[in-house]
């Protein structure tokens, strides 16, 4: 199928759980908003979120959709194994890259709800750097530790699974050294905001080191000093502010990701 124009996605609002109806809504305004902010990449890379009350499900988008098409009811339902649940009558499949690397941190990460995947050229020229991402702006700093896992090709063998679980670890951020980004939060708005910080630290850092000048690196007791004001718990909670205003944007621009 390649034309959406005939589809007519039937609503899910209420043949699921209110709380799997919240999470497929979320889920979609992430997808509208990961596309208004950049970091998208056609119809590839993905955004997927647990599903509520289900072990061993999450949410995927339908391959071959775009990102500003992406819907609460479009979106896909599979198990940790790649089977498709319910297809929300798309008549897509998905693609197996996102179950291969999503579905290793859904499985591996119980405080893990939301994970993001992109191919943003600031994300992919940064992890084609040795020298990774640098503490050179607040945003960089954000993180802590960024976890780092090698490129071994396209991402479809079941394999790398296991690698890129042990080189995530207990982080949110990672970077896939020569091909892109990678987030993960204990709700979705925490995943975007972490890739929103991750994607303007690699942007700023492109920048700074486009001037070809000797670049200034605050001292590593600044460093620690502000990942520790930014640490769970040290200020407020990820979502109080941020998710709310965003999916106000968005209702003003398309309210559509709520069908």
């Amino acid at each position: 199928m390649t034309d959406l124009s005939h589809v007519k996605i039937a609503s899910l609002r209420e043949r699921v759980s209110p709380q799997e109806w919240q999470a497929r809504v979320d889920l979609a305004a992430c997808y509208r908003l990961v596309a208004l902010f950049g970091m998208n990449d056609l119809v590839y890379n993905h955004v997927t979120a647990r599903v509520p009350g289900e072990e061993g499900r999450f949410l995927i988008n339908p391959y071959g959709y775009a990102y500003e098409e992406i819907t609460a009811s479009s979106l896909v339902k599979i198990d940790f194994e790649g089977n498709i649940v319910h297809d929300s009558g798309t008549g897509y499949g998905i693609n197996r890259a996102g179950f291969v690397i999503h579905g290793a941190v859904h499985r591996a990460r119980v405080d893990v709800s939301c994970v993001i995947h992109t191919h943003s050229p600031a994300g992919m020229a940064v992890s084609a750097l040795k020298c990774g991402l640098l503490p050179l702006t607040q945003n960089a700093m954000f993180f802590g530790e960024v976890a780092y896992h090698d490129y071994e090709g396209p991402a479809i063998d079941l394999d790398e699974q296991q690698r890129l679980v042990r080189d995530l670890g207990a982080r949110a951020a990672m970077i896939l050294r020569n091909h892109g980004l990678l987030t993960a939060g204990g709700t979705v708005c925490e995943a975007f905001v972490v890739m929103h910080w991750l994607e303007r630290a690699c942007q700023a850092q492109l920048m700074a080191m486009a001037c070809n000048t000797d670049l200034n690196v605050p001292g590593e007791d600044v460093i620690r000093l502000t990942n520790e004001r930014y640490a769970p718990g040290q200020r407020r909670k990820i979502t109080e502010l941020e998710w709310p205003a965003l999916l106000r944007m968005l209702d003003r621009r398309d309210p559509s990701f709520r069908d």
